[in-house]
């Protein structure tokens, strides 16, 4: 294999070639914490409206704090993920690997790029800063298998 290494201890096929690797985008990590804060805090707020609550106002606030201590506890841990394209497989976080006929779908999805393999799996590359270049990388790499 040319280039870095495959993560995770997978071993490399013999000739296969790393393409591309996909790693998380800390811009886009926190841009949709503050997406779900947002929807949180309204959620949260409307149902404390509907229940009568005196302090609707705790919902969003609190919503807005759960999401910036959950996304702060987690930033190390997700934006050290990679995910990496040979011209044979795709290679996921945790020593995942499916083979690239395998997939039937990739498709931008909320912000992420979604793939569907033929066993029905699916799995999601998340937080990259621009999901339609992923998209063009696996779907070239796999006209190209």
């Amino acid at each position: 294999m040319t280039g870095p290494a495959l993560h995770g201890g997978l071993e490399p096929e013999p000739g296969e070639r790393l393409l591309a690797e996909f790693r998380p985008d800390r811009a886009a990590y926190w841009r949709g914490h503050l997406i779900m804060a947002a929807l949180g805090g309204v959620v949260a707020g409307v149902a404390l409206l509907a229940l009568g609550n005196a302090a609707p106002w705790v919902g969003p606030v609190a919503a807005v704090l759960a999401l910036a201590v959950r996304g702060s506890y987690l930033a190390s841990e997700v934006l050290a993920l990679r995910w990496q394209l040979t011209d044979r497989r795709l290679i996921l976080p945790g020593a995942r690997a499916f083979r690239l006929q395998d997939i039937v779908t990739v498709r931008a999805f909320l912000g992420d790029v979604q793939l569907i393999t033929r066993q029905g799996d699916k799995h999601l590359i998340k937080y990259q800063p621009q999901p339609a270049r992923v998209i063009a990388a696996i779907e070239q790499a796999r006209g190209a298998a």
